[in-house]
């Protein structure tokens, strides 16, 4: 499919933007143990967003990867998970603050280090948020991509070293107009004692319309309850 838009990442970056329905988001990590973290609105009506806990519950996994959608609180698919190479994804962690940045890197200022300075994914959201007239009021729990964290017998949560090589890549498909809301800072569970430094390369071309039989739509039965109410939404719009 034809590129309609390239972005890379540096390390701590962040960017949001409109991508409309229909529509591959490829992410590419340009090192290893990358991670980038992903918000998702809905673009004609913001109160909808990317639920994490309905996402997880309902396709019965604590993780995702191909095959599995990222649902609204109101029940619709915002988008699908096409391709990924990782095989598995964190829903669970959220982001960094300022203080767990400072604690664990160090503390810096962009008055001392300007653009070097460490970023935080809850400051990188919050701007990017208030670009788009919204507010922290609207920050919700994120995706992380490229990461992997498991639970373990005891309840503790696991982050895996190495699980990202250079290369890796995602790709996601939306089914919804969205807002996306990127932060390419660490995973909070990321043991590294110095401060992550992988660029993310993403790309947005035009994608196919899924239909019935889409694996996405056919993963599980909630999924395909999620895909008609998405549809539903836009023949009530008078959109394809």
């Amino acid at each position: 499919m034809q590129k309609i838009f390239t972005k890379e990442f540096r390390p701590g970056e962040k960017w949001s933007g409109l991508i409309g329905k229909h529509k591959y988001i490829y992410f590419k990590a340009l090192g290893d143990d990358a991670n980038v973290s992903v918000l998702m609105y809905n673009m004609l009506d913001k109160s909808e967003r990317f639920n994490m806990p309905d996402t997880l519950k309902a396709q019965f996994t604590a993780f995702l990867t191909k095959g599995n959608v990222l649902m609204s609180d109101n029940g619709r698919v915002m988008a699908s998970i096409v391709e990924d190479s990782t095989g598995w994804n964190d829903a669970m962690c959220g982001h960094t603050t300022r203080i767990m940045t400072d604690e664990k890197y160090g503390k810096t200022s962009y008055q001392k280090e300007r653009n070097d300075f460490y970023r935080c994914g809850e400051e990188n959201f919050k701007v990017e948020l208030i670009r788009n007239n919204m507010s922290k009021r609207d920050l919700v729990p994120c995706l992380n991509l490229f990461s992997k964290v498991y639970i373990g017998e005891d309840g503790s949560m696991n982050y895996v070293p190495d699980h990202c090589k250079e290369g890796a890549t995602v790709t996601l498909r939306t089914e919804m107009d969205i807002l996306i809301v990127i932060s390419n800072t660490p995973n909070p569970l990321d043991p590294a004692s110095e401060y992550p430094s992988v660029p993310i390369i993403m790309e947005v071309s035009d994608a196919p319309k899924p239909d019935i039989t889409d694996p996405c739509v056919t993963y599980r039965a909630e999924n395909l309850r999620a895909f008609e109410n998405t549809w539903d939404y836009y023949n009530l719009l008078g959109q394809d």
